[in-house]
């Protein structure tokens, strides 16, 4: 996989340790990026339900009214 160097702020870096639970500063965006992503493909399987349940109901013929 290629590798990408960004520079980050020291004290959100070190936040982001903190709360992960990670010494290596590296490791510790890694896993914050990966779980973002992981809870972004999350939200997108259950909008994708979501909708497409909404389309069958659209779908179904609809009974004469009157």
């Amino acid at each position: 996989m290629a590798k990408v160097s960004i520079s980050l702020d020291a004290e959100l870096v070190v936040e982001v340790m903190v709360l992960a639970g990670v010494g290596s500063p590296q490791d510790a965006v890694e896993a914050v990026v990966r779980d973002y992503i992981a809870r972004g493909h999350r939200t997108e399987a259950r909008t994708e339900l979501k909708d497409e349940a909404l389309r069958e109901v659209d779908a179904k013929p609809q009974e004469p009214q009157g």
